[in-house]
Order: C-alpha cells, then structure tokens, then sequence
C-alpha cells in the first residue's frame, strides 16, 4: 500500500536526487534510494523500476561511473561514482532547481501587491 503522504517525483528531478545523493560518496542502487527516501522523510519513494534506468542514463552521459565491489553484508553490488563532470551537472542542476522553486512559489504564494 503507497502511502498518501508520498510525493510523486516531477519528471527529471530524479537525477538530481541520484547526483546529490553521490556526493556525499559511492553507493549501490538500494542505498541510493533508501537514501532519498530517508532524507525525504519518507516522503519520496525511488521504485526500482526508475531507479536503475536512471543510473545507466547518468553512466552513459558520464555524469557517474560505475563498478562492482563487495557489499557490507558481503555480497556483491554495483557501486556508483560521482564523476567530475557529474559534480559540474550537480551544481548546474542544483541551480535550476532553485530558480524553479522560486518562480513556483512566486506564482503560488504571490505578494499582496502583486494580487491586486
């Protein structure tokens, strides 16, 4: 059963989730998105389904690398990098998020001023 307080994620906003979740250092796919769900306050929720469509869309455009490792329970697991040009995309995606939510709240939550 999906919660209802769960959040649908807008479309692209995922990257930016996986990117900013890497930086704070390599991770495997349910990490990654026990990660974002945590951080979220439960609120977010990456089905698999998205999760690993993503990560080989951000390994092929080389914003991450990848590579098997061995896990903490021991067993083997992708692990996934930022790379440099991934730190760079991170930023610029970071940037527009901001000037999105801005506008947005602008436009949702307008001044007395601007009502009139």
């Amino acid at each position: 059963m999906i919660s209802k307080t769960r959040i649908e994620l807008l479309q692209g906003t995922l990257d930016l989730l996986i990117l900013r979740t890497l930086q704070f250092g390599p991770s495997h796919g349910h990490a990654i998105a026990k990660h974002i769900q945590t951080t979220s306050a439960e609120m977010l929720q990456v089905e698999t389904g998205s999760l690993y469509p993503a990560l080989h869309r951000l390994e092929a455009q080389g914003w991450i690398d990848a590579s098997w490792e061995i896990s903490d329970k021991g067993k083997r697991a992708k692990y996934y990098r930022l790379t440099p040009a991934g730190k760079k995309q991170l930023a610029l995606e970071q940037s527009r998020w901001a000037k999105l939510s801005r506008a947005m709240a602008m436009v949702l939550n307008p001044t007395q001023q601007e009502s009139q």
